[in-house]
């Protein structure tokens, strides 16, 4: 008489193990994950480039309304603000 494991235990591991995939793909824990230094990069290039693109686009319509500094002004710190809350919300995903 061979004895083996249960049927009914391997069709229970499975079970379990489609749940849990089932459960990390629903709380985004699938995705793979970014290392510090590539966090560090994207967080560095989004808190300057946003402000920076503020400036420029500013500029241009200070230029086109004869109104400089005052877009370029408000829009640099909107895209400030606005680069802060993507940082917040890129270390919230993790």
């Amino acid at each position: 008489m061979n004895v083996g494991e249960d049927p009914k235990l391997d069709s229970l591991e499975q079970r379990i193990a489609a749940a849990r995939q089932a459960e990390d793909h629903r709380l985004g824990r699938d995705k793979p994950q970014i290392d510090g230094r590539s966090r560090a990069m994207q967080i560095a290039s989004t808190m300057v480039g946003y402000p920076l693109g503020g400036i420029v686009i500013g500029w241009f319509l200070d230029g086109l309304f004869d109104t400089r500094p005052w877009i370029m002004i408000g829009l640099m710190f909107l895209a400030f603000f606005g680069a802060c809350l993507q940082v917040v919300r890129l270390n919230k995903a993790d």
